[in-house]
């Protein structure tokens, strides 16, 4: 196996030093972009308002999943 230090195949010298963009977030990281506790952010789950990944043991909730939540709340 290569070192870290590597560079991935399709990424550049440019921008090795960024920081991956983040694509899931636990429950609580949701509740802080959200604005609310983390309680709600149970409920919500547990009402089926929002998803989350159930492949791990913690739950994961994608980007894509809390922008459509916040979308379809609007309306």
């Amino acid at each position: 196996m290569g070192s870290m230090n590597n560079i991935l195949p399709n990424q550049t010298s440019e921008n090795r030093d960024q920081p991956l963009p983040r694509l899931a977030y636990t429950m609580q990281e949701t509740a802080k972009i959200l604005g609310v506790s983390y309680i709600t952010i149970h409920r919500l789950l547990k009402r089926g308002l929002l998803r989350s990944s159930t492949a791990l043991r913690h739950k994961l909730i994608p980007t894509s999943e809390i922008e459509r939540f916040l979308k379809t709340s609007l309306q």
